[in-house]
């Protein structure tokens, strides 16, 4: 079904997608740079998938040095008008338990090297994106949906939260996730704030999943963050992530498109004939139609 497509960007763990049909390979250069990796294209169910892996194929990638303005790009390039970011993350309640899914609806922002990275706008455009709901719940519903299809064992599934976007790479302080949970917190990352504004700024609609690997370092009864243990979960968790996905591809074969077309249609702020030319063609294969 030619209008029926969704991009996935898997986070760790999760650094191919085998179950895709027609594959092929595409390697891009993108106004902003070289994504992650090569994107994998093909079908699923007959939904047209393009699959990146956020940290590169063998993992190389730290979450600070990550390209994500030419990953969103090179989703939009290709034809994508929705993106499923896959993300490890840490617990920040004791209910939400390793293997356990969260289906994300906000972000908070403790990121601090990113700002370049964190917007297409700047450097001869200005433009300001709504973001008060930073997920786009059709897509949510979809991924709700898929994540409540594929649960197995003790895990469970989680109907919203609050992701809060570290720097990275090291984990946090014990004060900080303290003070994180404090907050009402529900799991901390450190990748997927950026693919969501972007993903907005690109009329692109966005969910994340977030697979559950450890509870950080605040939980008094259980070790401290171990990578060992965590690589375990993951283990288990990127076999969970790859079922969701295919299942995500038939929910979205049934359903009606999901599109955030439209959403940047007053966010352009600079006039249009002081857009500078560069500008313009950064721009232009992600919001041209608003650039004169």
């Amino acid at each position: 079904m030619a209008d029926r497509v969704v991009g996935v960007i898997g986070g760790s763990g999760l650094y191919d997608l085998d179950s895709l049909e027609d594959r092929d390979e595409v390697r891009m250069e993108t106004p902003f740079g070289a994504p992650s990796d090569a994107i994998i294209t093909g079908t699923l169910h007959g939904v047209r998938c393009a699959f990146l892996p956020r940290h590169g194929r063998g993992h190389v990638l730290t979450p600070s040095e990550l390209p994500f303005r030419a990953n969103i790009y090179a989703m939009k390039a290709l034809g994508m008008s929705s993106v499923v970011g896959v993300s490890a993350v840490g617990s920040m309640k004791e209910e939400l338990r390793p293997g356990d899914l969260v289906l994300v609806d906000q972000f908070i922002d403790r990121t601090r090297g990113r700002t370049e990275e964190s917007t297409f706008f700047g450097d001869g455009c200005v433009g300001h994106v709504h973001f008060a709901a930073p997920i786009w719940e059709p897509l949510r519903q979809l991924a709700l949906t898929a994540a409540r299809d594929v649960v197995d064992g003790d895990a469970k599934v989680h109907d919203g939260g609050t992701y809060l976007c570290m720097e990275g790479p090291a984990f946090s302080t014990r004060a900080e996730s303290k003070l994180y949970r404090s907050w009402g917190v529900d799991v901390i990352g450190m990748t997927n704030l950026q693919e969501a504004k972007l993903a907005r700024e690109a009329e692109l609609a966005y969910s994340t999943v977030a697979l559950v690997t450890d509870y950080d370092c605040w939980h008094e009864s259980e070790e401290d963050v171990d990578v060992a243990a965590i690589l375990k979960v993951l283990h288990d968790n990127a076999a969970r992530a790859k079922r969701l996905v295919e299942r995500l591809a038939e929910v979205v074969a049934g359903a009606d498109p999901v599109s955030a077309a439209g959403v940047m249609e007053y966010g352009v702020i600079t006039a249009k004939d002081k857009v500078s030319g560069d500008a313009r063609r950064r721009l232009q294969a992600l919001i041209g139609q608003y650039l004169g």
